[in-house]
C-alpha cells in the first residue's frame, strides 16, 4: 500500500488526489482497527454500526483514488476482493458456525475493498496472514494452558492485522 500511495504522491496533480483519497481510506482502515478490535475484545462482538457504514466509505474512498490515479481496474479488483472475502467466510461460518462470527464474515468483506484494491495476491495473503495469527495465539494459548481448542477467541483483531500485514508486503499482485 505505501509503494501505492507513493506512486501516487509523485503523479501530479491527479496523483496528489488519488494520495490524499488514499491516506483517508488508511486512516478509516487505522480508526477501525483500534475501535472494532478493542470492542471484539472486550463484548465478543463487532458492531454493525461501525462495520455497515464502512462499506461504501472505505468504497467511495479506495474507488475515487484509483480513479483520480487513472486506475479504473482497481475499482473492480475491491469490489471482487470484499465479494470474495465475504463469500469464503460466510461458508467458513456455514460450515462451524460456533467458530466464526457474523460480525467477523462482515468484517472480512470490508477488508477485501481494501486488499483487493491492491490485487489478488494481497487477498490471499491477508487470508493466509490472518489465519496463521490466529493460529498461532491459539497454539500459545493451549501450550500455556490458558485454553484449549474449545477456548472461544475474537477473531476480528486478527483479521485487521493480517490485512495490514497483507497491506504492507511489497511485490504481491
Amino acid at each position: 500500500m505505501l509503494g501505492v500511495l507513493a506512486e501516487y504522491s509523485s503523479a501530479g496533480a491527479g496523483g496528489a488526489a488519488a494520495a490524499l483519497l488514499l491516506c483517508l481510506a488508511l486512516g478509516w482502515f487505522g480508526v477501525l482497527a483500534v475501535r472494532l478490535s478493542l470492542a471484539d475484545i472486550r463484548t465478543r462482538r463487532l458492531p454493525n454500526v461501525l462495520i455497515l457504514p464502512s462499506y461504501p466509505a472505505a468504497g467511495l474512498l479506495l474507488g475515487g483514488a484509483s480513479l483520480a490515479a487513472g486506475e479504473p481496474e482497481r475499482v473492480g479488483g475491491l469490489l471482487v476482493g470484499s465479494a470474495a472475502l465475504w463469500g469464503g467466510f460466510f461458508a467458513l461460518r456455514l460450515l462451524n458456525p460456533a467458530g466464526l462470527g457474523f460480525g467477523d464474515v462482515k468484517l472480512a468483506g470490508l477488508l477485501g475493498l481494501y486488499l483487493g484494491f491492491l490485487g489478488a495476491g494481497h487477498v490471499f495473503a491477508g487470508v493466509v496472514a490472518t489465519f496463521v495469527a490466529g493460529g498461532l495465539w491459539g497454539a500459545g494459548l493451549i501450550l500455556s494452558r490458558r485454553g484449549t481448542g474449545r477456548t472461544a477467541v475474537p477473531f476480528g483483531p486478527f483479521l485487521f492485522l493480517g490485512a495490514a500485514v497483507a497491506m504492507l508486503a511489497p511485490g504481491l499482485q
